[in-house]
């Protein structure tokens, strides 16, 4: 049987992201055994959309959130993961995930690729009360890793707490409760020296 043009796309992108599979994180899973891969922390991020949506500061479409979500990262496919907080590796990291973008939407069907897309970009954004508290989500899934298995990753590389919190210093904008439950886990965290600081953790938005 044959496949009509558009169904042949749409597969063809399905397997495609396959590979997000091959993508490791420098993020722990929770029992410490090994590093998460893109697909996971894709699927993590999903699942929290739809069960946390409700801390979310202003209301959200919820699939559309979750749409996000599981878009944000197939660029990594072509660009790789860059750490957060590798400083050499965010130079480049624009112009390398534009590129994979350009390529990886673009094996889609024409109006799936610009729906997707327009996603992706929102999310960069990170203007659209969807795209704040998908953000949200993208930082809060690695702090609650680094947590439940003892700081494993910010150890190995050298984390300080003043890193933790620029880079998780917009996460008030889209949920206020969601951010003073991080603060309190990264001063937990610095309080048990899995963080390299022994600042006092306050609200960093000011």
């Amino acid at each position: 049987m044959e496949m009509n043009e558009t169904l042949e796309k749409q597969l063809a992108f399905i397997m495609e992201l396959d590979k997000i599979k091959n993508i490791t994180r420098q993020t722990y899973i929770s029992d410490g055994s090994r590093k998460e891969n893109d697909a996971e922390h894709s699927w993590h991020l999903a699942l929290m959309c739809f069960v946390l949506a409700e801390y979310s500061n202003e209301p959200i479409d919820v699939l559309k959130t979750m749409k996000m979500v599981l878009m944000h990262d197939v660029i990594e496919i072509d660009a790789g993961d860059t750490y957060a907080y590798d400083v050499e590796g965010n130079k480049t990291k624009r112009e390398r995930e534009l590129r994979a973008a350009e390529r990886i939407y673009a094996i889609l069907p024409d109006e799936q690729a610009k729906e997707y897309r327009a996603l992706w970009d929102e999310f960069e954004a990170m203007e659209t009360p969807e795209a704040k508290f998908a953000n949200v989500l993208d930082k809060l899934q690695p702090l609650l890793l680094n947590d439940t298995t003892n700081g494993i990753a910010w150890e190995e590389h050298g984390i300080k707490a003043s890193q933790v919190l620029r880079r998780n210093a917009r996460v008030h904008e889209g949920s206020e409760a969601l951010w003073e439950y991080a603060r309190a886990l990264i001063q937990r965290n610095v309080d048990e020296g899995h963080l390299l600081s022994l600042i006092h953790i306050r609200r960093c938005r000011r």
